[in-house]
């Protein structure tokens, strides 16, 4: 029997993302944050997007939904079941087959109670109770503004609003900060269901152990760009299955692993090493690693670097 092949339900091609800042003597500077990306997700799939604080991982959930500043310019493309996803079809995909879990409880509104915001435009009073209970959110939270909420709770109604449609995508930017254990993994699990069910996940987290039990595929953030896509079972393995230098010491630096920290620090946006971005804090770096370094298969999965085997 034929293996079914998954199309893709989200596609980025090397996104790059610049901010146009102001320097000393209001000079302008174009300060590049995310860097010839590239990225899918397919159908029925969750992938992890994991990396240390500051490497841009909620940019490209920004870029994906078309909320990036106006000083933001983007080159590349980002394509939702196939087709470019310009202003016009964000406009008619979000809040019904595409969902944002944002990671700032701001994205609340503050004048509106949390139950009609969770009802929306498209759902209903018995579907956001049922959410609500899912989700151990008592009857009287729907009357309830978001500043009368805990930060925990917050996170869990935007959970709520997210899934309410059971979306064909989600985008969730830092979905489980604020909850409790056993309540972190039941969302999680959650995702796993709606993922087993058809819908496409993009999670970024910092939380790499929960993310461990539900993910098919971990995309690992560096300095602005994906060094490395393998599947889960890889990192779960430890290192010795990786393919990339920083995934590997990643791994390594987990407590439940040999817990050595890395030497060394993450490039700043605006002071970037040639080639490899990586190359400074790695033991293999060599003069090829200050060449253009393309994203390449590898293993079943995707590595930047041209020592990976």
């Amino acid at each position: 029997m034929e293996e079914k092949v998954l199309r893709n339900v989200l596609e980025i091609n090397d996104l790059v993302v610049s901010f146009e800042m102001y320097q000393k003597g209001f000079r302008k500077k174009k300060l590049e944050v995310l860097h010839s990306l590239s990225l899918d997700v397919k159908e029925g799939e969750i992938v992890a997007v994991v990396g240390s604080s500051g490497s841009g991982k909620s940019v490209l959930a920004h870029a994906v939904l078309g909320l990036l500043p106006k000083n933001a310019t983007m080159t590349g493309n980002i394509k939702y079941q196939g087709e470019l996803l310009t202003p016009k079809e964000r406009k008619k995909y979000l809040g019904r087959e595409i969902a944002f879990i944002p990671q700032s409880v701001d994205y609340l509104d503050p004048l509106m109670k949390v139950g009609k915001q969770v009802v929306g435009v498209y759902s209903s009073k018995e579907r956001q109770r049922q959410l609500f209970e899912k989700y151990q959110l008592k009857k009287e939270v729907e009357d309830m503004y978001p500043f009368q909420l805990s930060g925990g709770m917050a996170r869990r109604i935007l959970i709520s609003a997210a899934v309410t449609e059971e979306p064909k995508l989600i985008i969730a930017d830092e979905p489980t900060p604020g909850l409790n254990v056993e309540l972190a993994m039941d969302t999680l699990r959650h995702f796993r269901k709606l993922a087993d069910n058809g819908t496409s996940i993009l999670m970024i987290t910092h939380d790499i152990d929960l993310a461990f039990q539900v993910a098919d595929r971990i995309a690992v953030f560096y300095a602005g760009t994906i060094v490395e896509i393998s599947p889960t079972g890889d990192f779960l393995a430890g290192g010795k299955n990786l393919r990339h230098p920083y995934s590997k010491a990643f791994i390594t630096a987990l407590p439940q692993n040999e817990f050595q920290p890395l030497k060394g620090t993450q490039p700043y946006a605006g002071d970037l090493p040639e080639g490899c971005l990586f190359a400074p804090r790695c033991p293999k770096a060599e003069i090829a690693c200050n060449g253009k370094i393309a994203m390449r298969d590898l293993r079943e999965g995707k590595v930047r670097c041209i020592h990976a085997t």
